[in-house]
């Protein structure tokens, strides 16, 4: 792969679509032992039961790898290139690194589905430039059609068959603006109006919707800083105003915050602050809080939508 994917340029993405384990073992591990072999950083990000299937297959060389369990790592996509994909590439200055990333894979929700797209559509953004190879496995045999031609739309190359292509349906730009959507709350979910003078109020009331809708103790804990910090942007940063809702939508407690700004960055939230300034960093802390963070924003205002996981929901 080496040969053909340099052309590409720095940044290499390309998308592995694998029917058997087989299939899966053969475009990986060749991939990660290339890189062993060729002095380069490797990391791989899967689910947790391909892990232990690639270290076996690794052998001694598994020690090599810096290993991430993606169900946990990546739950939240958001998280994906700030925290996994970035930092590991951030500890290898000056030197090509190589990633297995698995963001996507059976299981994923319907309601997730757009966040991994809009997540391995703006790698390219993220990365463009930088000498980095990020292989992302995807299950041709048990994947939807939607998720298959998302992975084709966001991946400049693909490998089949041990062939490595350029995708002719490469358009990550479309498919950001594709998923620039949300649905609306449940019919019966109440919005809070606030500005300056009730953000406690607002923040509070927030809270303790949470509780009553299930969440306590750490569930809570990181639920509150992060709807406290959506409801703070809206005022600091978005015209000074705007409403909050929460409302159990399967096994969740969400909440949405909306406002009459919008958000220009497609990369905010995912990438780390700039050092030295004092803002930038509260997206990115509502993505590290969440389980699931999705936004829609627009000349008539944005709407980012934050789950949490809640046990009795």
């Amino acid at each position: 792969m080496r040969n053909e994917a340099s052309q590409a340029g720095p940044f290499v993405h390309p998308a592995l679509f694998y029917r058997t384990m087989r299939d899966y073992m053969e475009g990986t591990v060749p991939f990660v032992l290339e890189g062993l072999y060729g002095g380069e950083p490797v990391a791989v990000a899967v689910p947790g039961a391909r892990l232990e299937l690639l270290r076996a297959q690794l052998g001694t060389r598994a020690d090599q790898v810096h290993w991430l369990d993606m169900q946990q790592a990546g739950r939240n996509p958001g998280r994906i290139i700030p925290g996994v994909l970035g930092a590991f590439a951030d500890e290898h200055p000056g030197v090509r690194v190589r990633i297995v990333g698995e963001p996507v894979w059976p299981g994923r929700s319907a309601v997730e589905h757009p966040a991994c797209a809009q997540h391995e559509a703006l790698i390219n953004l993220a990365f463009a430039g930088r000498p980095l190879t990020i292989l992302c496995p995807y299950d041709a045999a048990r994947l939807d059609a939607t998720a298959l031609a998302d992975a084709r739309a966001t991946h400049p190359v693909a490998v089949e068959g041990g062939r490595l292509s350029r995708s002719p349906a490469y358009a990550p730009d479309r498919v950001v603006a594709a998923y620039n959507a949300l649905p609306p709350p449940p019919p019966d979910t109440v919005s809070e109006p606030f500005d300056s003078e009730r953000l406690a109020v607002a923040r509070g009331a927030a809270a303790e919707r949470a509780r009553r809708l299930g969440l306590t103790g750490e569930r809570l804990g990181d639920f509150t800083p992060a709807a406290g910090e959506l409801i703070t942007n809206s005022v600091v940063h978005a015209g000074g105003s705007g409403t909050v809702a929460v409302w159990a939508e399967d096994g969740h407690v969400v909440c949405e915050v909306a406002d009459t700004g919008r958000l220009d960055d497609p990369l905010a939230g995912r990438r780390p602050a700039a050092r030295g300034l004092p803002h930038g960093r509260g997206l990115l802390m509502v993505h590290h809080l969440a389980d699931l963070v999705r936004a829609r924003t627009g000349a008539d205002g944005t709407r980012i939508r934050f789950y949490t996981r809640s046990s009795r929901i």
